[in-house]
């Protein structure tokens, strides 16, 4: 396996800004697990099938074009709640599961490390990463991030109705317990990841702290291949 460095933790703590700011620094290749997922729950809703039904979701993960995790629609609530349906059913992680272990062992590009991001990278898909993180934030903390997210894609459509933020919460909280008690790869902290709470860090004080957690087993890995 090359250098990985696994991120885990809930939605809107930040996480996929840590990653990417992260996979910059060390000049990684960078994966979004939870596109993936997005991308599955996109094609079962473009198809106009049911995101709990098995048949509809596993014939869309078979079907997944990494060309398309950049597309806009997957950043839209319907399919962020979608992807959680999707991703609690055993035969779709399998479906992605390869894919994400692939792109650990061999980064594409021919990068010297990978920076994953999701919630069972550090205990399921590399569970032998270099350095592991998880990270967290109050709900009302991560409610607000969601909800300003939001309000800039609503910007660009006037005629469409901001949720409100004790609305957006709820949703985070359920999504919360179906990661956290589904049967296949719940969300836990693996026993070797190190918490980081983002609540009361902006996103330069949150990537310097997550940088001098991971720095000194990713240099000292990376300083062993050299030698290899």
């Amino acid at each position: 396996m090359s250098v990985v460095i696994a991120i885990d933790g809930t939605s809107a703590c930040g996480k996929g800004t840590l990653a990417r700011l992260l996979a910059a620094h060390y000049g990684f290749a960078h994966l979004d697990s939870g596109a993936l997922y997005r991308l599955v729950a996109l094609g079962v809703l473009e198809a106009g099938g049911d995101p709990s039904q098995v048949e509809d979701a596993v014939r869309a993960a078979r079907a997944i074009d990494p060309k398309r995790i950049h597309d806009p629609r997957l950043r839209s609530t319907a399919a962020g709640e979608a992807a959680s349906v999707v991703a609690a059913i055993p035969e779709v992680r399998f479906a992605v599961l390869q894919f994400q272990r692939d792109f650990a062992d061999d980064p594409p590009g021919g990068a010297r490390g990978a920076v994953i991001d999701g919630r069972d990278i550090g205990t399921v898909i590399a569970p032998d990463a270099t350095a592991k993180l998880f990270i967290d934030a109050r709900p009302r903390v991560r409610a607000l991030r969601r909800w300003l997210e939001l309000k800039q894609q609503y910007e660009s459509n006037p005629s469409a109705k901001l949720p409100n933020l004790e609305k957006i919460e709820a949703n985070l909280l359920a999504r919360d317990q179906r990661d956290r008690s589904r049967v296949t790869a719940p969300l836990r902290q693996a026993e070797d990841a190190i918490l980081l709470d983002t609540s009361d860090l902006d996103i330069e004080a949150a990537f310097a702290k997550a940088l001098a957690l991971v720095n000194h087993k990713v240099e000292t890995a990376l300083a062993a291949r050299h030698r290899g």
